[in-house]
Protein backbone atom coordinates (compact mmCIF):
# COMPACT_ATOMS: atom_id res chain seq x y z
CA UNK A 1 0.00 0.00 0.00
CA UNK A 2 3.12 2.41 0.62
CA UNK A 3 4.06 1.87 -2.50
CA UNK A 4 1.31 2.11 -4.46
CA UNK A 5 1.19 5.98 -2.55
CA UNK A 6 4.68 7.05 -2.79
CA UNK A 7 4.25 6.13 -7.07
CA UNK A 8 0.63 8.45 -6.56
CA UNK A 9 2.63 11.19 -4.99
CA UNK A 10 5.67 10.83 -7.71
CA UNK A 11 3.34 10.93 -10.54
CA UNK A 12 1.19 14.18 -8.97
CA UNK A 13 4.38 15.60 -8.65
CA UNK A 14 5.47 14.80 -12.14
CA UNK A 15 2.42 16.30 -13.46
CA UNK A 16 2.35 19.37 -11.69
CA UNK A 17 6.02 19.58 -13.01
CA UNK A 18 4.49 19.31 -16.21
CA UNK A 19 1.53 22.11 -16.07
CA UNK A 20 3.80 24.20 -14.02
CA UNK A 21 6.75 24.04 -15.83
CA UNK A 22 6.64 23.10 -19.35
CA UNK A 23 3.56 24.81 -20.32
CA UNK A 24 4.58 28.06 -19.11
CA UNK A 25 4.03 30.89 -22.32
CA UNK A 26 2.56 34.57 -22.01
CA UNK A 27 -0.34 33.66 -23.27
CA UNK A 28 -0.93 31.42 -20.70
CA UNK A 29 0.17 33.74 -18.24
CA UNK A 30 -2.31 36.18 -18.95
CA UNK A 31 -5.16 34.35 -18.99
CA UNK A 32 -4.96 31.78 -16.35
CA UNK A 33 -3.72 34.05 -13.98
CA UNK A 34 -6.89 36.05 -14.56
CA UNK A 35 -9.60 33.22 -14.95
CA UNK A 36 -8.25 31.78 -11.73
CA UNK A 37 -10.46 34.26 -10.23
CA UNK A 38 -13.49 32.55 -10.90
CA UNK A 39 -13.01 30.72 -8.26
CA UNK A 40 -12.25 32.51 -6.14
CA UNK A 41 -14.82 33.90 -3.48
CA UNK A 42 -16.21 37.18 -4.59
CA UNK A 43 -16.57 35.77 -8.24
CA UNK A 44 -18.25 33.05 -6.98
CA UNK A 45 -20.21 34.44 -3.94
CA UNK A 46 -21.49 37.16 -6.06
CA UNK A 47 -22.77 35.33 -8.85
CA UNK A 48 -24.67 32.87 -6.87
CA UNK A 49 -26.52 35.66 -5.44
CA UNK A 50 -27.19 37.39 -8.56
CA UNK A 51 -28.63 34.31 -10.27
CA UNK A 52 -30.68 33.44 -7.36
CA UNK A 53 -31.47 37.32 -6.90
CA UNK A 54 -32.41 38.54 -10.70
CA UNK A 55 -32.44 35.17 -12.50
CA UNK A 56 -36.05 33.52 -14.15
CA UNK A 57 -37.05 31.06 -11.58
CA UNK A 58 -35.93 28.36 -13.07
CA UNK A 59 -32.43 29.99 -13.14
CA UNK A 60 -32.93 31.61 -9.38
CA UNK A 61 -33.73 28.32 -7.83
CA UNK A 62 -30.22 27.26 -9.64
CA UNK A 63 -28.47 30.00 -7.82
CA UNK A 64 -29.57 29.28 -4.59
CA UNK A 65 -28.69 25.71 -5.04
CA UNK A 66 -25.21 27.11 -5.62
CA UNK A 67 -25.46 29.31 -3.00
CA UNK A 68 -26.07 26.61 -0.32
CA UNK A 69 -23.47 23.89 -2.01
CA UNK A 70 -20.90 27.08 -1.72
CA UNK A 71 -21.50 27.47 1.51
CA UNK A 72 -21.69 23.70 2.49
CA UNK A 73 -18.79 22.65 0.70
CA UNK A 74 -16.03 24.68 2.33
CA UNK A 75 -16.96 22.90 5.21
CA UNK A 76 -15.03 20.18 4.17
CA UNK A 77 -12.78 21.97 2.88
CA UNK A 78 -11.61 23.52 6.21
CA UNK A 79 -11.64 20.04 7.85
CA UNK A 80 -9.32 18.83 5.17
CA UNK A 81 -6.59 21.91 5.08
CA UNK A 82 -6.50 21.43 8.72
CA UNK A 83 -6.27 17.45 9.24
CA UNK A 84 -3.65 17.35 6.45
CA UNK A 85 -1.44 20.74 6.30
CA UNK A 86 -0.10 19.82 3.00
CA UNK A 87 2.34 22.36 2.13
CA UNK A 88 1.78 24.40 -1.05
CA UNK A 89 3.77 23.15 -4.11
CA UNK A 90 5.24 26.70 -4.06
CA UNK A 91 6.87 26.10 -0.75
CA UNK A 92 7.69 22.47 -0.98
CA UNK A 93 9.17 22.32 -4.67
CA UNK A 94 12.28 24.41 -5.84
CA UNK A 95 11.85 26.21 -8.78
CA UNK A 96 8.32 26.46 -8.99
CA UNK A 97 7.03 29.05 -10.84
CA UNK A 98 4.28 31.66 -9.27
CA UNK A 99 3.00 35.04 -9.79
CA UNK A 100 2.15 37.80 -7.38
CA UNK A 101 1.62 37.55 -3.92
CA UNK A 102 1.07 33.28 -3.32
CA UNK A 103 -0.67 31.88 -1.10
CA UNK A 104 1.21 30.44 2.01
CA UNK A 105 -1.45 29.01 3.91
CA UNK A 106 -2.18 24.46 3.05
CA UNK A 107 -2.33 23.39 0.11
CA UNK A 108 -5.12 20.46 0.03
CA UNK A 109 -7.86 20.66 -1.34
CA UNK A 110 -8.32 23.62 -3.45
CA UNK A 111 -10.67 26.14 -2.32
CA UNK A 112 -10.76 27.84 -5.78
CA UNK A 113 -11.33 24.61 -7.49
CA UNK A 114 -14.24 23.25 -5.13
CA UNK A 115 -15.77 26.83 -5.72
CA UNK A 116 -15.69 26.78 -9.25
CA UNK A 117 -17.31 23.33 -9.17
CA UNK A 118 -19.36 23.99 -6.59
CA UNK A 119 -21.26 26.92 -8.25
CA UNK A 120 -20.83 25.46 -12.08
CA UNK A 121 -23.06 22.16 -10.47
CA UNK A 122 -26.19 23.27 -9.88
CA UNK A 123 -26.36 25.13 -13.20
CA UNK A 124 -25.46 22.79 -15.35
CA UNK A 125 -27.97 20.18 -13.64
CA UNK A 126 -30.79 23.35 -14.08
CA UNK A 127 -29.49 23.67 -17.75
CA UNK A 128 -27.94 21.30 -19.24
CA UNK A 129 -27.44 23.02 -22.60
CA UNK A 130 -24.81 25.45 -20.49
CA UNK A 131 -22.41 23.01 -19.86
CA UNK A 132 -20.07 23.48 -22.73
CA UNK A 133 -19.65 27.10 -20.98
CA UNK A 134 -19.69 25.87 -17.22
CA UNK A 135 -17.68 23.02 -17.38
CA UNK A 136 -14.68 24.45 -19.65
CA UNK A 137 -14.64 27.23 -17.23
CA UNK A 138 -14.55 25.18 -13.95
CA UNK A 139 -11.73 22.90 -15.20
CA UNK A 140 -9.74 26.10 -16.58
CA UNK A 141 -10.25 27.45 -12.53
CA UNK A 142 -8.64 23.90 -11.90
CA UNK A 143 -5.61 23.82 -13.83
CA UNK A 144 -4.94 27.51 -13.47
CA UNK A 145 -4.29 26.40 -9.72
CA UNK A 146 -1.48 24.32 -10.58
CA UNK A 147 -0.62 26.31 -13.35
CA UNK A 148 0.38 29.19 -10.80
CA UNK A 149 2.17 26.88 -8.37
CA UNK A 150 -0.28 27.15 -5.63
CA UNK A 151 -2.08 23.26 -6.08
CA UNK A 152 -1.24 19.92 -6.74
CA UNK A 153 -3.40 18.23 -9.49
CA UNK A 154 -4.51 15.72 -6.66
CA UNK A 155 -5.49 19.01 -4.50
CA UNK A 156 -7.95 20.23 -7.87
CA UNK A 157 -9.30 16.61 -8.22
CA UNK A 158 -10.14 16.42 -4.27
CA UNK A 159 -11.43 20.31 -4.71
CA UNK A 160 -13.25 19.31 -7.52
CA UNK A 161 -14.84 16.19 -6.33
CA UNK A 162 -15.97 17.79 -2.81
CA UNK A 163 -17.68 20.88 -5.08
CA UNK A 164 -19.49 17.97 -7.43
CA UNK A 165 -20.78 16.12 -4.67
CA UNK A 166 -21.89 18.44 -2.39
CA UNK A 167 -23.56 20.46 -5.04
CA UNK A 168 -25.20 17.20 -6.28
CA UNK A 169 -26.37 16.44 -2.96
CA UNK A 170 -27.46 19.87 -2.26
CA UNK A 171 -29.54 19.91 -5.63
CA UNK A 172 -30.79 16.40 -4.97
CA UNK A 173 -32.08 17.53 -1.24
CA UNK A 174 -33.74 20.74 -2.34
CA UNK A 175 -37.18 20.62 -2.09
Amino acid sequence: MRRLLMRFILIDRKLFQYINGRLHNRFLNFWLYHLTHLGGATFTIASSLLIWYIGSSSWSKSGAQAAVSLAVSHIPVAAAKKLYPRLRPHLALPGTRTFRNPLKDHSFPSGHTTAAFSLATPLILGHPEWIYLFLPLSLLVGVSRIYLGLHYPSDVLAGAVIGTSVAAVTVALWP
